[in-house]
């Protein structure tokens, strides 16, 4: 790779790469984004090579797309969104204030807000209709299944978001995006209350509440009950929101992705992000968490005794909650979300022993040499589901909540994918079956 250069935009590009290919040399561009990563644009290597592809099982090592919405770098343990500090977002901005900034690329003064809000309200109201394909699901049915089938099905009750041209049509690609903000958290509110036999509220026009409290009233509000959420509850709900709005692009952020390239619409592309989230080894590891908590409080909170069973090769014991594909450091919002848990839970006169089986795990895992040498850490799944927990969201809603937090990255990025005009997504593969054969009948 030679040296680099800067251009006058926003990369920087060498003079050439060179791939050498049975004697012959190909020359591809690399860039070099704003943080100093380097990415090599092998786009035309088949067309040059005679059908050379790459291959990297998992996509760990190609960037499938370019974006400014978020920053992540894995081995200092960095996350930014739009260039700020997730940190200081989660302190000092409010759920909303972080959708505007990611959606929009700016954060909003408090008419854009105002109006942005009142947009979202407005555009919350479900169709009574919808409530008929809730009442066929079976009462075994996950939420995470319903809430897919649901966001599809928003599709044939705004079908001209279907038809509509985005990049031509910046009105329609905003009014589809209050839609989605407002009307996902209703369908996350049924799935809670009908399992607790809650009456349902169509739409988020309850009265003056900022976008988290209207999200924790279409939940937790009982029937003649004027309910008001604390603020202890407000505050870690924002946090979490926040710590979980987006993350680059991981498994269901790229699903959306590459559904929306196919020119799908909103609704279609964030229900596949929503059943790609459910997953174990992503979004539903808050609630592979929680579970291994309690299984270890119940065989008697020996932590030492986990530890050795999640080194041993033999066991089928998997530690939950440590470890991730891209941090290779301490996951930032995992030491964010550890102290709100200890936050929360003193301010509502909760003693958790599930946290402190989690504390103690964590505890042990960091001075073991076996976790230490092979980079693992808490991850932001880690806490998470002792928060919900407190907060009275039963164990098969967490990954739920999830989907709550992560709304405002899908649409941006879905959103920017639109904007960019990218291509719609065809990966390559590398065949490994059968070589040509003539067909014979076994009959």
């Amino acid at each position: 790779m030679q040296k680099l250069k800067t251009t006058s935009n926003n990369l920087i590009v060498s003079d050439k790469a060179t791939i050498s290919i049975d004697g012959e040399s190909y020359d591809f561009p690399v860039y070099k984004g704003i943080e100093g990563d380097v990415c090599i644009d092998i786009k035309n290597l088949r067309s040059l090579s005679e059908g050379v592809t790459t291959i990297d099982r998992g996509f760990k090592n190609t960037a499938s797309c370019e974006s400014k919405i978020t920053y992540l770098d894995g081995e200092k343990g960095i996350l930014r969104y739009r260039g700020y500090d997730v940190e200081e977002l989660a302190k000092k901005a409010s759920f909303l204030e972080v959708a505007y900034l990611l959606i929009f690329g700016e954060l909003p003064g408090k008419e854009e807000l105002d109006k942005f809000h009142d947009d979202i309200v407005d555009n919350s109201i479900v169709n009574d209709d919808v409530k008929k394909i809730v009442d066929a699901f079976p009462s075994s049915a996950h939420p995470m299944g319903v809430l897919s089938s649901l966001t599809s099905a928003l599709t044939a009750f705004n079908p001209n978001d279907v038809s509509l041209d985005y990049v031509r049509s910046k009105e329609g690609m905003y009014e589809t995006i209050v839609k989605v903000l407002g009307k996902i958290p209703i369908l996350v509110g049924w799935s809670y209350r009908k399992q607790n036999g809650f009456p349902l509220q169509y739409s988020m026009k309850i009265r003056n509440l900022d976008y988290t409290d209207m999200i924790l009233h279409l939940l937790f509000k009982k029937p003649n009950d004027e309910y008001r959420p604390e603020k202890p509850l407000i505050d870690v709900f924002n946090k979490l929101l926040i710590l979980h709005a987006d993350h680059e692009q991981n498994c269901s952020t790229s699903t959306v992705r590459i559904v929306g390239s196919s020119h799908a619409g909103l609704f279609p592309s964030i229900s596949a992000g929503i059943s790609a989230l459910w997953g174990p080894l992503h979004g539903g590891a808050n609630q592979a968490v929680l579970e291994m908590l309690k299984a270890i409080q119940e065989d008697g909170g020996n932590t030492k005794k986990y530890i050795r069973k999640a080194k041993d090769k033999e066991d089928p014991f998997r530690l939950m909650g440590f470890g991730h594909r891209v941090y290779k450091n301490y996951d930032p919002r995992a030491k964010i979300i550890k102290a709100a848990a200890d936050k929360f839970l003193k301010s509502i006169g909760v003693d958790d022993p599930l946290l402190q089986i989690a504390k103690e795990l964590e505890e042990n895992a960091l001075k073991d040499k076996y976790f230490i040498d092979r980079k693992l850490f808490p991850n932001v799944d880690f806490y998470s589901g002792v928060i919900y927990r407190a907060m009275g969201i039963p164990p098969n809603m967490y990954t739920i909540m999830f989907v709550l937090g992560r709304l405002p990255g899908w649409i941006a990025q879905w959103r920017e994918m639109r904007l960019m005009k990218e291509p719609i997504g065809r990966p390559r593969q590398l065949f490994t079956g059968s070589a040509p054969r003539k067909f014979k009948s076994k009959k």
